[in-house]
């Protein structure tokens, strides 16, 4: 029988100084966590802030405006568009 493989079983290793490592624990038991638990969760919140910070474009105000006229304009499609969708009507047999 083979064993049911632990969800978290994978692990991170790295060095810190012991007084980073004295600060942190610090913290953990400040916030009534452990170690382990506060790290987790503050690389978690590390982590998804930093993935947002690269995946979200912040607009000015100028250019919200601009954007958000552009998508309510309900003007005409230019010939690369009525091109495209002449070939799209083409090859879907439409």
């Amino acid at each position: 029988m083979s064993a049911v493989p632990n969800p978290q079983s994978a692990r991170l290793d790295f060095r810190l100084s012991p007084e980073h490592k004295a600060l942190i624990e610090q913290a953990a038991t400040s916030v009534g966590q452990t170690v382990s638990s506060f790290a987790i969760a503050a690389l978690l919140k590390a982590s998804n802030e930093a993935i947002r910070s690269e995946t979200t474009l912040k607009l000015s105000a100028r250019d919200s405006r601009i954007f958000l006229d552009l998508l309510d304009d309900e003007g005409e499609p230019n010939e690369a568009l009525k091109t495209a969708a002449d070939r799209y009507r083409e090859e879907r047999g439409r």
